[in-house]
This record gives structure tokens, sequence and C-alpha cells, in this order.
């Protein structure tokens, strides 16, 4: 008995505090986030479309089945690893792709990370208000 052996090109991407672990497979363009819809995950076009973008690029959005893990952070950050997890996994599918997503910048991870709350302190940077007298 031969086991079937499913292909698919995996690839993680970070933003802040979010990991969003990626699974390309061929199919007809299906996303799932965590096991629902992408719609019902990402109830607003500002989550939507930096995930889809990487695909729109290399025209390519009805070619894969995209299977979403994604972990921490809030809606922005998830839409952002997801994004750069979709185009690394588009560069293990076909190296040739490089090209057009460095350019359209998708393979850079954004540096900015969460600041962490000092003690004392109402936030990372907020003091509590200062009274003289």
């Amino acid at each position: 008995m031969a086991i079937k052996k499913i292909e698919q090109y995996l690839a993680t991407g970070r933003r802040k505090r979010s990991v969003a672990r990626v699974f390309l497979r061929p199919g007809t363009g299906k996303i799932t986030v965590n096991g629902r819809a992408f719609e019902e995950y990402f109830p607003t076009e500002a989550g939507r479309i930096p995930a889809k973008f990487p695909l729109t690029v290399v025209e390519m959005a009805d070619r894969f089945d995209v299977i979403v893990l994604a972990d921490g952070g809030g809606i922005a950050g998830q839409s952002g690893a997801i994004r750069l997890g979709i185009a690394r996994a588009l560069v293990e599918f076909n190296a040739e792709l490089r090209g057009p997503l460095k350019k359209a910048g998708l393979l850079t991870r954004d540096p900015r990370e969460h600041e962490r709350k000092k003690y004392g302190q109402k936030g990372a940077r907020a003091r509590f208000q200062f009274s003289k007298r």
C-alpha cells in the first residue's frame, strides 16, 4: 500500500506578536485561517487585502488553497504575518517569483516589535500623571 504524499509548501510569517504558519496546496483559491473561512476570520477589508496581496502580485490567487494557523497578536499583526508567510511559501514553490515579491516589498520582515510594559509605569512609554503638589 503506497502512502499518498500531499504536495504542499510550508512557510512561517511573523509580525508584532503574531506568528502564522502557512501551508500552500494546489487548489482553487480557498483560504482557511484557524479552521474558519477567510471572510469570517477577517470581517473587514483592512484584514483581508494585506493577507491576499502576495497572491495577487504573482497572479496565482486561484491556483492555491491556503491553510493558515495563526497565533498571537491582533487582527493587523496576524494579517501581516499571513502576508509574509504566503510570500515565503510562494518563493519555496517557485524561486523565480522571488523577484516580483521582493520588488513589492513582501519578503521583508517588519522589525517593529511590541515593546513591553515597564514596572511602575502605565505602559511601555506612558507614565502616570505627575503631580508636583
